[in-house]
């Protein structure tokens, strides 16, 4: 018997269609060669978005995925196997299933080659361990997003505002705690499923020292900061959401203040202009509003899709294989530029030929002026 939702196995469906002509020009570009994927973002790319993780901090998924010539197939353990055939029509889906011992580490990579009818060293992956690693290449693929990608994003960024929101607003100033925050952001996303595989709830002093206040169970009294970066069938977005009790709080003048570099990279990450120049119009964002340098002080964001980041890169890896890759239509990016003293500003927008798209917007909270499509939440006052 199965048991998934059937529109959910439409999209499914829909998303693996897409990525499937992705992955065959991307073999093309290799002599056709076999392709295995092995990493939780690049499976859950070619599968649609099938394989949740049993562990979240796995870097190998619980399913490999390996496509030929003449035919694709998941290769999981005898524990994951009957799951995956149970919980999905993966005949419907196109996908082959082989199962191997949980107990053998190799048991995955010699059914690989088995499959294929090569030796591992003639595998393309997304790994070190075996084969010719293409992570490069593979990223490249799948950060230009299809249409069934990008409903998916869309609906996954509003449920991560809404989540955010709901935690922010639950905020008694003096009386609730960082992780009673945390713990309503993280039930507004798994009642829908989706997962905060990174989240960072702190306010008061902590805020304004340091970047990451983790949740300690400290009761908030004049601000708070709250930071996710939620995942569902494979994708991520990233938000920040802040509030402050007095009008006249430094954090308030410090987001104004940060305005002018949020709005330098976003334009920079339009099609047009290659990723180094996003990162260098950071760094010049920050020299013009007199903090020359204040990008080594946090890592600053950049497109986001399949990963928490696709790839991260500053203003000094001009020998990075992104630099000179170029900024395209229906990539998603999350920037989150910040100063010291509590001001960070970061939403996922999906960029277009003419502008952005907020994605990550409930509707509920004020926003900036639209310009373009780069408005953003504006820290809150509670009275």
């Amino acid at each position: 018997m199965r048991f998934v939702m059937p529109n959910r196995q439409i999209r499914i469906g829909e998303r693996s269609d897409a990525a499937r002509s992705k992955v065959t020009a991307l073999r093309a570009q290799f002599d056709e060669r076999p392709l295995v994927l092995t990493t939780p973002g690049s499976v859950n790319w070619i599968t649609g978005g099938l394989s949740d993780p049993v562990d979240i901090t796995a870097t190998s998924d619980a399913a490999w995925a390996v496509e030929t010539k003449i035919g694709r197939t998941l290769i999981a353990s005898e524990i994951e196997a009957p799951r995956l055939q149970g919980d999905f029509d993966l005949d419907s889906l196109g996908w082959n299933v082989v199962s191997v011992p949980w107990f053998d580490a190799s048991a995955p990579l010699r059914a690989a080659a088995s499959i294929c009818g090569v030796t591992p060293d003639e595998l393309l992956s997304d790994s070190d361990a075996f084969g010719r690693n293409i992570s490069p290449s593979i990223v490249r693929e799948r950060m230009v997003l299809s249409e069934p990608e990008q409903a998916e994003l869309r609906s996954l960024g509003a449920l991560a505002a809404r989540a955010l929101e709901a935690g922010i607003d639950g905020w008694q100033p003096g009386e609730t705690s960082d992780f009673e925050i945390a713990s309503v952001i993280s039930r507004e996303l798994e009642r829908c499923g989706a997962k905060a595989v990174c989240l960072i709830v702190g306010g008061d002093d902590r805020l304004r020292s340091v970047r990451h206040p983790l949740s300690i169970g400290a009761v908030l009294h004049s601000a708070v900061m709250a930071v996710v970066v939620a995942r569902r069938g494979g994708l991520h977005v990233a938000a920040t959401r802040s509030a402050v009790t007095s009008a006249d709080d430094p954090i308030l003048e410090l987001t104004e203040k940060l305005e002018p570099v949020h709005r330098a990279v976003l334009r920079s990450s339009l099609p047009g202009h290659g990723w180094g120049d996003a990162v260098e119009a950071l760094a010049k964002g920050y020299e013009n509003i007199g903090q020359p340098g204040a990008w080594r002080e946090h890592f600053q964001g950049g497109p986001i899709a399949f990963e928490q980041r696709e790839f991260e890169l500053a203003p000094t890896q001009t020998d990075s294989p992104y630099w000179d890759l170029d900024c395209l239509a229906d990539t998603a990016v999350a920037w989150n530029p910040s100063l010291r003293g509590g001001a960070k500003i970061e939403e996922t927008y999906l960029v277009s030929n003419d502008g952005f798209e907020l994605l990550t917007s409930s509707g509920a909270w004020a926003t900036t002026a639209n310009d373009g499509g780069m408005q953003h939440s504006q820290v809150k006052v509670v009275q």
